[in-house]
């Protein structure tokens, strides 16, 4: 299991205009990165408080909805993240590219 994660995070990171990735622990503990541990830790810890309110928005709208990707996009990068029951998977890219 864990060389099918490190070949999906390097297949990832291999993509076009992508910056890094990250995958999160349901601790929000980054344990796979292709980016500095400072900035990893950054965006698990962030990401994790956004997905927490996001879930809980789409379960608000609708109890039998549950949140499986969320997109942020800013002028500098663009933010994909994919949680899981136990992972969050987080790709950050540059929109221009």
């Amino acid at each position: 299991m864990a060389n099918e994660a490190e070949e999906t995070v390097r297949k990832l990171s291999l993509h076009r205009g992508v910056v890094g990735v990250i995958v999160v622990n349901g601790e929000g503990i980054p344990i796979k990165t292709t980016l500095d541990n400072h900035v990893s830790v950054q965006y698990a810890g962030l990401m994790s408080a956004l997905i927490d309110k996001a879930k809980a928005v789409v379960r608000d709208l609708d109890p039998s909805n549950d949140l499986t990707f969320l997109r942020i996009r800013s002028m500098k990068s663009e933010v994909m993240v994919a949680p899981d029951k136990d992972f969050i998977l987080i790709v950050v890219q540059n929109p221009a590219d």
